[in-house]
């Protein structure tokens, strides 16, 4: 892609201001690139209903072309105008997850371009919880189209400067609003079954889903079933190897004690090889293991949340740190803690099971 000047605008979280926006939302009209801030990681956004301007996000990111992408909304009318069929579901989950972290794909209407839906007849819709995502649909009067704001495959961007190492000078703009709250993507609920499927975990987790649905299930790749080849994932975070740092990590599963002692074991072979190891764990374990290593804390093991934050941050950390090997503590699977094992498994290069 040709390098341009990507234009970058500092904007007020809660309060930004409107002549922005409306410099941002004409990009978006003229079929340009604009990556903004959600609450849950940052987008790349382009017109939702312009195959010429979607497929300029592929193109940006090095993006696999049929992995879909989710169509984000700025109010109920928006949404409702792009499925065919809205499943009655659908409609209490939206009065009761949103604006927020929770992503649906329901039957789309065919209007809506290949290169959204990744050739399927289904649409991921979702309404961000972030005023500067919905004043930038608002001003667009669009959909807009967006996966993470990062290039394809390397850990997704909380911060402004995350977006700017990846794809500075193959965007039109960059809203920069501060960090992301959840720091993981939405959850991605499958409606268009006789059974809602996980999709993908984030920040909307399975134990809420199901105070609201009769029934949820989890779909067997979100820990780590492998798609075939010729099936098209139905959901982005499905198929491809997502969210890596440039470094091998290894993520070591099972009971705390045992991945402990597997770690230590395995950072002190490491050692002798005069590797520079980097070690992810939770606050909790951070002194088992010894000066040796860098080691950078992962939230803590009774609040996943704070894991979920900080994940995609300190995998940067470790590419800027230039480290050899990277040693991963799994956690447990209850809450938001399933969306950050799911990370991990996606991110990893080997699982050892303890």
């Amino acid at each position: 892609m040709e390098n341009i000047t990507t234009q970058v605008w500092q904007l007020h979280p809660n309060h930004p201001d409107q002549q922005i926006i409306e410099k941002a939302a004409a990009i978006i009209k003229a079929g340009g690139l604009v990556a903004f801030p959600t609450e849950t990681v940052y987008g790349l956004g382009a017109h939702g209903l312009s195959s010429e301007a979607v497929a300029k996000i592929y193109c940006a990111k090095g993006r696999p072309s049929d992995n879909p992408l989710i169509l984000h909304v700025a109010n109920l009318q928006m949404a409702v105008g792009l499925s065919r069929q809205l499943p009655t579901a659908a409609k209490l989950l939206m009065e009761t997850f949103w604006p927020g972290p929770l992503t649906l794909v329901v039957p789309g209407v065919a209007e809506i371009p290949r290169e959204v839906t990744g050739g399927l007849d289904t649409v991921a819709i979702r309404m961000p919880d972030h005023p500067v995502a919905l004043a930038l649909i608002s001003a667009a009067g669009i959909p807009i189209a967006a996966p993470s704001a990062n290039k394809s495959g390397k850990p997704s961007p909380t911060t402004a400067d995350h977006v700017r190492t990846d794809l500075a000078g193959c965007i039109d703009a960059l809203l920069d609003a501060g960090p992301a709250g959840v720091g993981l993507e939405s959850t991605v609920l499958d409606l268009t079954g006789a059974v809602p499927v996980i999709l993908r975990p984030g920040g909307v987790t399975y134990e809420q889903l199901k105070q609201v649905l009769p029934k949820v299930i989890i779909d067997p790749s979100v820990l780590g079933e492998k798609l075939p080849k010729n099936q098209a994932p139905r959901s982005p975070g499905m198929k491809y190897k997502h969210y890596a740092p440039t470094a091998p990590m290894i993520l070591f599963t099972g009971v705390p004690q045992r991945v402990r002692e597997k770690l230590a074991a395995h950072l002190k072979e490491l050692a002798t090889q005069g590797k520079r190891v980097g070690i992810l764990a939770s606050k909790e374990n951070i002194h088992y293991y010894p000066g040796e290593a860098i080691v950078l804390p992962l939230g803590t093991r009774e609040n996943p949340a704070t894991a979920a934050a900080s994940l995609f941050e300190l995998l940067r950390q470790f590419d800027k740190l230039q480290v050899d090997t990277i040693l991963a503590e799994g956690l447990d699977t209850k809450g938001i803690g399933l969306a950050v094992m799911n990370r991990l498994q996606r991110a990893a290069t080997e699982i050892v099971e303890c």
